[in-house]
């Protein structure tokens, strides 16, 4: 063990490794140190002020899960949009479960929407479960609101991994997007656009939400496809 993986294991709770590890399925649970995020959080914020940090940002693959979500809090923290993007386009192949996936939201991205986007489309585009999946999300997270046009619809739209955790975020976008964009997202579910059980999940998904009204979730439980 590394001395910094030391620093990692000072921070450990068995028992949330044991309920991560429920959560994750796929990773081996000898990968879970069982580091809480709130803490994981605190620890990235000051280790970004330390020389290791860069080192640790170019030593993958990693052992555990938890430097792996260590590496999703650092590269979310970067305020280089160039150095922002080398560093997430070197860690997403080592990306294997959706957690790590999802920590990763990197600040920089809201003030690069115009080169952001075809790196989305790029990642969106990959046979790697959790590129696609970190692209999708991006895409939900910085283009349904003042930046939203109705032809981003297509770049989910038009995804066709059959994996449990890509199909899901294609779902979750499609449901947020008809809180955010109704008028222009609705046609993509009277029109069947999506995968069936796609389909049906974000139907599924949009009626649990509070920001669908009870006349829009009336009228999406008469569009479920049998």
């Amino acid at each position: 063990m590394t001395s910094f993986q030391e620093r990692l294991f000072a921070m450990q709770d068995k028992q949330y490794a044991a309920f991560q590890a429920k959560l994750t399925p796929g990773v081996p649970m000898e990968s879970f140190i069982g580091i809480r995020v709130p803490v994981l959080r605190k620890f990235a914020k000051e280790f970004t002020k330390e020389a290791k940090c860069e080192e640790f940002l170019h030593q993958l693959p990693h052992e555990y899960y938890d430097e792996n979500m260590l590496h999703g809090l650092l590269i979310s923290e970067v305020k280089d949009y160039e150095e922002c993007i080398r560093l997430t386009d070197s860690f997403l192949p080592f990306v294997d479960n959706w957690a790590v996936c999802d920590i990763m939201s990197p600040k920089v991205f809201a003030k690069h929407k115009k080169e952001l986007l075809t790196k989305i489309k790029t990642w969106s585009k990959s046979s790697h479960v959790y590129t696609c999946r970190f692209g999708i999300e991006a895409l939900m997270s910085h283009y349904l609101d003042k930046d939203f046009k109705v032809e981003y619809l297509e770049i989910p739209a038009s995804v066709r991994i059959e994996e449990y955790y890509v199909k899901m975020m294609v779902a979750w976008f499609f449901a947020t997007a008809l809180a955010k964009q109704w008028d222009a997202t609705i046609p993509y579910i009277e029109q069947r656009r999506l995968a069936p059980w796609t389909h049906n999940k974000t139907i599924q998904k949009a009626i649990e939400s509070y920001r669908i009204t009870p006349e829009q979730k009336e009228y999406l439980r008469t569009l479920k496809m049998k």
